[in-house]
């Protein structure tokens, strides 16, 4: 096509390569097919919208095949200052993180068929649920600082509505309220930051502003110290780092259990992702500012999101969510160390932080699956309910053991002790011997309560078991989740490898 010429004598080039923006365009597309067959699909018929959104999100997955070479861009300026400014490339680290917010989604769609038939409005739900992973798909593809924002606006929005879909629950309102304020906060701050960073750099692009970073004239290198402050606070506030949490245990209890759990995995990938692309692409320069700030963050979110886990399982009243809701804090402190170590040691160790979102994803999903199962008998959902699994759903109780042990990174959970393992080689081989005695301390600690969690599934129930009848979708997403596991347990090199491969 013919490029249209700014004043600054650059071309814009109109051309898209319509295949590398596929998976995020494509979900977008069966979003809005979904709400407008919503008004016409009879009340009886309406779990043909559930059906069609994991029709469409299933193609998204399957289109990101061809693109597995990781050698796609698109939306590039192309004038000789300017070359390989792109607005969109679909990169390994883009198709990885890809894969894990769609087949995220894809789980999260099958949790959602039995809550969208008797709970919750069913073309408001897939509407919003697939613009949010249409949203979260982009992001990971995103190379300048205003489609970043935007995507991470778009994956975040609905998922306000989302936590508040249930209609006249109290607790459902008060979560969205907390959750959207926290994130307008965020988004504020983030948005000032990058203002800043416009205005000492003159760009917008990544890649550029790493460049212009390290030659700002004088006058203007506090406001840039400011913009790369405040970007990575609001940053900061989607990872759920401490002190920006508090948001978390309500959110996930009083959201639908399958948005807890779409948020655990998805809503926390879409942070760290950009967390990763302002930091290693965008602000490497500024490196001996925000590795030290990140190590202490990591440290301080893996401690808190811990030590209040422990309180949980020696309360009985307490939920089951809201324990997966502290240790999702205190993962989210297990991920930031590979990110933190990047400012030492170089952006190679980033494959770590995806290896493990990779297989936290995997078995934090399947964990809620169970809970999700259990929820149909004991709505409450506390620790206490868990007593005698075993005897009532064997298969259940052995699925949910398995996923706890994962996260806790003990055999046979191989794969989460992998993981772990190559978190902490990261700190070890950045220099921050520190942080990895503090994760070493963290992970015995968590042994506790995820060990006393899986004990309890397998003690004699205090009455007579309660059948849990789980319907088939919810029955696909536990044996997938359970069948990946056992895979990549099996064979732990393979996540490690693709993991590695997620290097921009």
């Amino acid at each position: 096509m013919t490029p249209v010429t700014t004043l600054a004598g650059e071309s814009l080039v109109q051309s898209v390569d319509w295949l590398a923006i596929a998976p995020p365009t494509l979900t977008a597309v069966v979003a809005l097919v979904v709400l407008v067959a919503d008004l016409f699909v009879p009340d009886e018929r309406k779990q043909l919208l559930g059906w069609t959104a994991i029709g469409g999100l299933t193609a998204a997955l399957a289109l990101l095949l061809p693109l597995r070479s990781g050698d796609r861009e698109t939306f590039c300026l192309t004038a000789a200052t300017r070359s390989g400014a792109c607005s969109y490339t679909a990169d390994h680290f883009t198709l990885v993180i890809q894969l894990l917010v769609l087949a995220g989604a894809l789980l999260t769609a099958l949790l959602s068929l039995d809550a969208t038939r008797e709970k919750l409005p069913a073309g408001e739900f897939w509407f919003l649920l697939l613009s949010s992973a249409a949203g979260a798909a982009l992001l990971p593809a995103s190379r300048d600082l205003a489609t970043l924002v935007v995507a991470l606006e778009v994956a975040s929005l609905p998922a306000f509505a989302l936590v508040g879909l249930k209609r006249g629950d109290r607790m459902s309102g008060e979560a969205a309220l907390k959750f959207f304020l926290s994130s307008v906060t965020a988004t504020a701050v983030t948005l000032l930051g990058v203002s800043f960073v416009y205005a000492a750099t003159g760009t917008l692009h990544l890649t550029e502003v790493a460049q212009r970073l390290d030659d700002v004239p004088g006058q203007l290198q506090t406001l840039a110290e400011a913009g790369v402050a405040l970007t990575l606070v609001g940053f900061a506030f989607k990872t759920a780092a401490v002190p920006f949490h508090f948001w978390v245990p309500d959110t996930y209890v009083g959201a639908p259990l399958p948005i807890a759990a779409y948020l655990s995995v998805v809503g926390k990938a879409v942070g760290f992702t950009g967390l990763i692309l302002v930091t290693v692409v965008a602000f490497p320069s500024y490196a001996d500012v925000w590795g030290p700030a990140l190590a202490v963050l990591a440290a301080l979110t893996m401690t808190a999101g811990n030590v209040a886990a422990l309180r949980q399982v020696s309360t009985r009243a307490w939920s089951a969510v809201r324990l997966l809701a502290w240790s999702s804090v205190a993962q989210a402190g297990y991920l930031l160390v590979p990110v933190a170590a990047a400012a030492y040691s170089g952006d190679d160790q980033i494959g770590a932080t995806v290896a493990y979102a990779l297989m936290y994803a995997v078995v934090n999903l399947g964990a809620f699956a169970v809970v999700a199962l259990v929820a149909r008998a004991h709505p409450e959902n506390r620790i206490a309910d868990y007593r005698g699994l075993y005897a009532a759903s064997p298969a259940a109780a052995l699925a949910l053991g398995f996923f706890l042990l994962n996260l806790a990174g003990l055999p046979p959970g191989i794969i989460g002790l992998f993981a772990k393992v190559t978190v902490f080689s990261a700190a070890v081989d950045a220099g921050l011997g520190w942080l990895a005695v503090i994760m070493g301390v963290n992970v015995v600690i968590a042994l506790y309560y995820y060990l006393r969690w899986t004990a309890l599934l397998f003690r004699a129930p205090e009455g007579a078991p309660v059948a849990h009848r789980a319907p088939a979708p919810l029955t696909l997403a536990i044996v997938l989740t359970a069948a990946i596991g056992v895979v990549l347990s099996g064979y732990p090199q393979f996540v490690l490898r693709f993991a590695a491969t997620a290097l921009f």
